[in-house]
């Protein structure tokens, strides 16, 4: 099996009780033997990214913490399962096809993703530009769903894009669903980044509570001043957050009208793609009526 190869690979020579950075721990207990070689494999494979396409042994080592041997080894072990790619020319490396083999059925379970696909085509199609729907994994908003505008000049968001920035029109929507203490520690703590100069005004509390409440979040040139994002939470039928949609475009084609109609198109597709997972929005009965839905 290929995990079994990556494992046996590194198993001699990773640091035993190692932790990698970015993992969290439920114990203080030392890993050790295949559970701590299995560990700094997936730390290696995470530390590639979409504007990290390609890495040499050097930076990896550089972003796991651990030897360039060590690194190396792993590496080695990752390449004969095909889940990295070495380049004869350059000696970097690269994700290999590998991986979607682990990534595909796990997408193709993924009730909300198969749920989502029509809207976000129709999503694009109407507006122009590009829609993706992105999923919560506790601290980041993650890319499963992607269709790209049909503009030459556009923004896309390839499926894997992680956002962890308060900025971002996805974590907000995210963040707004939870405790306001559970979305504070995440701020607290460094795992929701940011940034003083830019994002929304107001403090966190009232600001997440108004996102709450309109069911959206938009991003206006807070990330990027080029790029307009606006995202909107996707509920299933127990009424529970499962993903949100997102809709990308530049600032060039998104004034402040284009922003309002955007919205409500992303609003829309929220509610449909929530409504064929079998969601029922809330009847709100009037002050003083016990049955104003039993009509």
């Amino acid at each position: 099996m290929p995990l079994q190869v990556v494992l046996l690979a590194a198993a001699d020579i990773i640091d035993r009780g190692q932790i990698m950075p970015g993992r969290p721990r439920l114990n203080d207990e030392p890993l050790q033997g295949a559970a701590a070689s299995l560990l700094n494999g997936l730390g290696v494979l995470e530390a590639f990214s979409i504007g990290k396409p390609a890495l040499g042994v050097t930076e990896i080592a550089q972003k796991v913490n651990l030897h360039k041997s060590t690194v190396s080894r792993i590496l080695t072990g990752l390449a004969k399962a095909g889940y990295v790619e070495r380049d004869d020319e350059t000696g970097r490396f690269r994700l290999g096809l590998g991986l979607i083999g682990l990534s595909g059925p796990l997408l193709a379970e993924l009730d909300v993703r198969r749920a989502a696909h029509a809207q976000l085509e129709q999503l694009t199609a109407t507006t122009g530009e590009t829609s993706t729907l992105a999923v919560w994994n506790g601290a980041e908003a993650i890319v499963v769903e992607e269709i790209p505008s049909p503009h030459q000049v556009k923004h896309t968001a390839a499926v894997g894009t992680r956002y962890n920035q308060y900025e971002s029109s996805s974590v907000r929507v995210f963040l707004a669903q939870l405790p306001f203490a559970k979305a504070e520690q995440l701020l607290e703590a460094g795992r929701i980044t940011h940034s003083p100069e830019s994002g929304p005004d107001g403090d966190f509390r009232q600001h997440l509570a108004t996102v709450k409440e309109q069911g959206y979040a938009v991003n206006d040139g807070f990330t990027s001043f080029e790029e307009v994002g606006i995202s909107a939470v996707v509920r299933d039928y127990r009424d529970e957050v499962v993903g949100c949609i997102m809709l990308a475009a530049p600032r060039s084609r998104t004034g402040s009208d284009r922003i309002a109609e955007h919205s409500d198109s992303v609003m829309a597709a929220a509610l449909s793609v929530s409504a064929r997972l079998g969601h029922r929005p809330a009847v709100h009965q009037p002050a003083g009526s016990q049955h104003a839905a039993d009509i």
